[in-house]
C-alpha cells in the first residue's frame, strides 16, 4: 500500500503542478496519500501557502479538477481500480511551526546569564 499512495502521490502533484490552471490552486504541497486497501478510494492530503481563505479556495479547486486528476492516475498507474480522489488539508505542518515556536520561546525563557564572577546564590566563583 505504500508503493500505491507513493504511486499517486506523485502523479496527482506532478499534474497540480504542471496541468492546472485554475488561479484558485495556488502554491499546493501533496503531503501524503491515503489509498483504501480496496483501491476505491483514495484521501489526498495537501499543505496550501496563504491564509484561511486562500485555503479553501484552493481545496475548492482541486474538488473541480478531480475528475481530470483522477483520469491521470488511471492512465499512468496501472492498478485494478482508479480510486476516487479526495482532497483534505494537512494541518500536521501548522503544528509543527507552531510547536517550533512555543520551544523557541521556551528557549529564550530558559536562558538567562549569570553576572560574571558570582554562582547561583551571590557566591563568588574561582576560576
Amino acid at each position: 500500500m505504500r508503493r500505491v499512495n507513493e504511486a499517486v502521490r506523485e502523479v496527482v502533484s506532478a499534474h497540480i503542478a504542471e496541468d492546472l490552471s485554475d488561479p484558485r490552486i495556488g502554491f499546493v504541497t501533496v503531503t501524503a496519500v491515503e489509498t483504501s486497501t480496496d483501491l476505491r478510494h483514495a484521501h489526498v492530503f495537501v499543505t496550501v501557502l496563504g491564509d484561511d481563505d486562500e485555503r479553501a479556495d484552493a481545496l475548492e479547486g482541486l474538488d473541480s479538477a478531480r475528475g481530470y486528476l483522477q483520469a491521470q492516475v488511471g492512465s499512468e498507474l496501472r492498478m485494478k481500480r482508479t480510486p476516487t480522489l479526495t482532497f483534505a488539508y494537512d494541518g500536521s505542518t501548522d503544528r509543527g511551526l507552531r510547536i517550533s515556536e512555543l520551544l523557541d520561546e521556551a528557549g529564550e525563557v530558559g536562558t538567562h546569564e549569570e553576572p560574571a564572577g558570582e554562582g547561583p546564590a551571590g557566591e563568588e566563583l574561582r576560576p
